[in-house]
């Protein structure tokens, strides 16, 4: 099996002396309705949005054909003040001369069907005020006056939706309420349905797929009966998993999964049963990490291949009537989506997955094949709170989850929900302090371990994002999953009060459950423990705690390992590395001695059984 790398806090260096600012909502709608030329003529409409903090914005304009279909597309507008600039935009060749703005398409949006749409974005900065641009113009034509004939010739469209570029350079600013209040949801049913049926949260009135691969495992431990029976994710890293298994000790494919969640199913009697598979093998998978790198590459028809050779053989296994009445969770894509929005400008692997619009198409086929199945549940990987919980990365993963949402058959409600902490050591809950707590007059959020960021753990952060999500256009059916598997952070290390320090760092780093050296360390973490045990709705706003991630599977190996699964050497996995930047230049964190990625860890897993909390009975 495979773990799920994590790069950290990209963008969270530089965070001082901020003030404070209100999240503005702008909006501006320019259109026509229909051509009055003979020949083929431009007809289009504009939608302009932008969040804005004190001197910095991040903006999201979508574009759509209403007229004959163009070959290409050049889009221009006037910003209304002079201070107004883009510093960075995204799906698009974006310039600017003075307040005028141009944009012209790239490969992959350039040609839109009559209907068709496009989402383009730009981050920038602003002095003075920032009003919304009124007036957009396409090949020329006003989109909100007078048509005409262009000089395009049609073709066939292409898939609109693109991924977005780096997050922006600019002081951070708050963009959600620190201490998030959950969004309405809907009632849920008093009475089973019938089995089969899609119900809003999958693991309500469940019971959990024990997969016997990792059962078996975790049994052969010393103290693993304990823990033996608990229901883990089914990981298909490559194609190859799909039949014989995925690493190390797991050798069964997923219709042998099914297969024995059928009989499982049978054995619990009228209690429907929930199995949850990861859906892990895109092209340029883990662009910005190597101990989990993957098979296909963009460069090498990898899209093509997820298409048919992965994502339709999965599909079309699913789609067996025999698993007709199980509870299919599938987790889609760890770390894919969250890379564009940090790891752009970094990483070679990740600018082809955002040029290429790879990663984009390849989510949005994944969920257009697997939500056509009634019993088939979709949740998008969310990173976690260390990687997008500033507003700069904040914002522009709710755009880009709503971007990707709408380009698929269904739109959003393609998507039943979005998971945190994926493979990751994240604590759900600091019990000790919040994101408004206050030190001798300091915020936390001036602590070097929170840097600024606007959460403190996985709960909060699960909840921000979902009030965000369904502000943007999501049902308030979605439903949000944390991954507790790892982070407990039980054992002698675990503090039990606040600290009474009247330093922020101190105060911060002696009441922090996360024990962890840096919040961006993803490997093996030394001291982690097993969380809260998967339970459904444990708090408002949260479908359910699951252990996506089983324990005692190595994140990456400490050294060098040859294999022949496509897995690299991450120095992150390496006790004695001294780190990047990605981590503040610490420490690794990671436990030595480690396998290859998927492979079976028995000292961590052993650790992680110490170190549980709540404790193992």
């Amino acid at each position: 099996m495979r773990s799920t790398p994590r790069p950290g806090a990209v963008g969270s260096t530089v965070r001082r002396g901020l003030v404070a600012a209100a999240v503005l909502a702008l909006g501006a709608t320019a259109a026509v309705a229909t051509a009055t030329s003979a020949s083929a003529a431009v007809a289009c409409k504009v939608n302009y949005t932008a969040s804005e903090w004190q001197g910095g914005m991040s903006a999201n304009l979508t574009i759509q054909n209403l007229g004959d279909a163009l070959n290409n597309w050049t889009l221009t507008f006037t910003f209304p003040n002079s201070g107004q600039k883009v510093s960075q935009g995204w799906s698009g060749n974006w310039s600017q001369s003075g307040s005028n703005v141009t944009v012209t398409a790239m490969d992959w949006n350039k040609s839109l069907a009559s209907g068709a749409s496009t989402s383009i974005g730009f981050n920038g900065t602003w002095s003075g005020s920032n009003p919304a641009p009124t007036s957009f113009k396409i090949n020329g034509v006003t989109c909100n006056g007078t048509q005409q004939s262009p000089s395009a010739s049609p073709s066939a469209p292409v898939s609109p939706t693109p991924p977005v570029s780096p997050s922006p350079q600019v002081s951070p600013s708050p963009q959600v309420s620190p201490s998030p209040q959950v969004s309405p949801s809907a009632s849920p049913s008093t009475s089973p349905p019938p089995p089969g049926t899609h119900v809003d949260n999958p693991y309500v009135g469940a019971t959990g797929y024990v997969n016997p691969d990792w059962s078996a495992s975790a049994a052969s431990e010393p103290g693993g009966s304990r823990v033996a029976n608990i229901s883990t994710a089914v990981w298909l890293d490559r194609i190859a998993a799909i039949t014989s298994g995925s690493a190390g000790n797991n050798s069964k494919g997923l219709r042998d999964h099914l297969d024995e969640a059928v009989k499982q199913d049978a054995a619990n009697g009228s209690t429907p049963l929930t199995i949850q598979v990861v859906i892990y093998d895109l092209p340029n998978r883990d662009c910005s990490a190597l101990a989990s790198n993957g098979e296909l590459k963009i460069a090498q028809n990898g899209l093509a291949r997820y298409k048919t050779e992965y994502i339709d053989v999965i599909a079309g296994i699913m789609a067996d009537s025999k698993y007709s009445n199980l509870r299919i969770v599938t987790i889609i894509e760890p770390d894919s989506l969250p890379n564009l929005i940090t790891n752009v400008s970094a990483f070679q692997a990740c600018q082809e997955a955002e040029s290429s619009g790879a990663y984009v198409q390849g989510v949005q086929y994944a969920l257009n094949k697997l939500h056509a199945m009634k019993n088939v549940y979709t949740y998008v990987d969310a990173a976690h709170h260390a990687w997008l919980g500033w507003d700069n990365n904040f914002q522009p993963m709710v755009n880009l989850f709503h971007q990707v949402a709408t380009g698929t058959t269904d739109g959003v409600k393609s998507i039943d929900g979005f998971i945190v902490n994926t493979a990751n050591f994240g604590a759900t809950v600091e019990p000790y302090f919040t994101i408004n707590t206050s030190v001798n007059g300091q915020s936390v959020r001036q602590s070097k371990w929170v840097d600024w960021n606007w959460y403190v753990d996985e709960q909060s952060f699960a909840v921000g994002l979902r009030n965000a999500l369904v502000a943007k256009g999501f049902p308030n059916t979605l439903g949000m999953l944390i991954d507790t598997s790892r982070n407990g952070w039980g054992g002698s290390a675990r503090p039990t009060g606040p600290s009474t320090s009247t330093s922020v760092d101190t105060f911060v780093n002696q009441s922090r459950v996360d024990r962890r050296i840096h919040a961006g360390n993803w490997c093996n973490q030394s001291g982690a423990g097993m969380g809260e045990r998967p339970k459904a709705n444990p708090a408002a706003g949260l479908d359910a705690y699951v252990w996506i991630k089983p324990p005692g599977e190595s994140d990456g190996s400490s050294s060098q390992i040859p294999n022949d699964e496509g897995k690299g050497f991450d120095r992150m996995c390496d006790p004695t590395y001294t780190g990047n930047s990605l981590n503040g230049n610490n420490m690794s964190g990671a436990l030595g001695g480690a396998p290859v990625s998927g492979h079976w860890f028995s000292a961590q897993f052993q650790q992680l059984m110490q170190n549980a909390y709540p404790p193992l009975s």
